[in-house]
Order: C-alpha cells, then structure tokens, then sequence
C-alpha cells in the first residue's frame, strides 16, 4: 500500500489556509447582493420561522431550511463546539493520530497519514469504499440534534452561497461578535459567526469561519471560474469566511475541527 504521507501540522494548518486562499469571493454578475463592508448596524433575526426536534430553524426559501445555531450552541452569537470530519463529538487534539478515520504514524516532525479507512475512492489511501458523503451514524448534526438534522452537503452551501444575501458585520445585535447575516429573498435571516477553527492542539483566532459540508473532496472547482482540480479523499468540503470577506466554498483537513451549522427538511 503506498503511504500517503502529509505533516500534521501541514494537513491540519497550512492546508486550511492554503486551499481557502485559492477560493475566489463571491461574484456579483449572478445578481446577488452583497455588503462587506462589517460596521456595527445589521438587520439579522434571532427569530425561528420554526421548530424541529426541539431545535429552531429559518425558512430562507431554499430546498432546505437551515438551523439558528451551530451545534452546541443556544444562540446564533454563540461559536458552539468543533467537530472533525466524520466524527461527532468534540476533543482536545485535532490532527491525524486522533482521526477516527484514518491510521497514522508519529514523526520527528509531526503526524503522518498512513491510511484513511472511511470515506475513500482511492486506493492508494487506504481502503476503498466509495462513500463521498457522511452516513447519518457519522453527521455530528443528525447525532447531536437527532430527527431529520444533518450537515448541509456542497450543494446546499452553493445555493445558500448563491441565492441569498450575504452581509458582513463585526457587532451582530450588539453582541461584539463577527460573521456573516445571511438574507433570503423572502426577508428571512441566520447569522453565521467567525467562529474560527481547531487545528493539531492550537485555536485559530476568531477571523475566519470555517463551516463543514457532509460532503468529501472529489475534484470540484474551487470557484465559480469552475478551474478542474485532482480530488484529495484527505479534504472535505467547507465554507469560508471573513465579517468583511466572503471567500466561498474551500476544502479542509478531514481532521481539523470546523463549526457545522445543521440543515432540515
């Protein structure tokens, strides 16, 4: 078996922010309004136009409506817990060697990723099974709220990214904290906070979101100029902001611990 060997602090780090920097932020010619400019004024909602399984949601007029909180969060305001891809509870040490998912081995200079055995078309890592999106038993969404909540896939992120307003804010509600009001057509708003990320054993600080799809890389574009790309069965997919910047959809380390904001029917 070839081993497919990346640094953990490489897979878990410079991964996240070298395949985020490649994504393009988000194109107006769609017609999509956007307002990036953060400030201390929004017009975001705390308010549910509904309830599933004891958990609050915002009909956006989408094909899914999307939860009011991150999972282990009461408020739209608060971070809430970080998950690794695949994995359903929270932990101190995010980087391979704690990867429910894969084997690795221990380095001078860190981890290295010998085998994924979930979650993989490719043979040269691990075993193949051909799953590209997370079953039910591995949706830290549907685990921890239960009834018909799972992580959004690719495509949800791409129809939210696309068909709503995206506005910037860096005091939302007055509750000093940063993120992203996201407004459907329908005048219905969530809030997305800059929650940042979990790493190999260090917390990112609070200037980007990272926000899990259910999704595995498989070679999508990165951006809408649809640029072709090898798929990496170590990523999944993400969504990538700042207060002020919308960068789009990016793929991250299956072991870094990222925010996941829960979808329903």
């Amino acid at each position: 078996m070839k081993k497919i060997k990346f640094l953990a602090a490489v897979c878990c780090m410079l991964a996240v922010f070298t395949a985020c920097e490649n994504s393009e932020p988000i194109d107006n010619s769609n017609g999509i309004n956007t307002d990036q400019n953060g400030g201390n004024s929004n017009t975001g909602s705390d308010n549910a136009t509904g309830t599933a399984n004891g958990h609050g949601y915002v009909d956006l007029g989408l094909s899914v409506k999307w939860a009011t909180c991150n999972v282990g969060a009461t408020k739209p305001e608060e971070y809430g817990n970080y998950y690794a891809w695949g994995e359903t509870e929270p932990k101190t040490t995010y980087d391979w060697s704690t990867y429910k998912w894969a084997t690795a081995t221990q380095k001078k200079w860190g981890w290295d990723l010998e085998t994924l055995t979930k979650y993989n078309t490719n043979a040269n890592y691990g075993t193949v099974d051909n799953k590209t999106v997370l079953d039910p038993e591995d949706d830290a969404a549907h685990v921890n709220w239960g009834g018909a909540w799972r992580m959004p896939t690719r495509a949800e992120w791409l129809e939210l990214y696309e068909n709503c307003i995206w506005k910037g804010t860096d005091d939302y509600n007055g509750t000093g904290v940063a993120g992203q009001i996201v407004t459907g057509f329908n005048g219905n708003s969530i809030f997305l906070p800059v929650a940042g990320n979990r790493a190999t054993q260090e917390d990112e600080e609070h200037d980007y979101g990272y926000y899990w799809s259910s999704s595995l890389d498989m070679g999508e574009a990165l951006n809408l100029e649809k640029e072709i790309r090898e798929p990496n069965e170590s990523y999944a997919w993400d969504m990538f902001f700042q207060s002020h910047s919308l960068r789009g959809w990016c793929y991250s380390s299956r072991c870094n611990g990222n925010s996941v904001r829960p979808v329903t029917k």
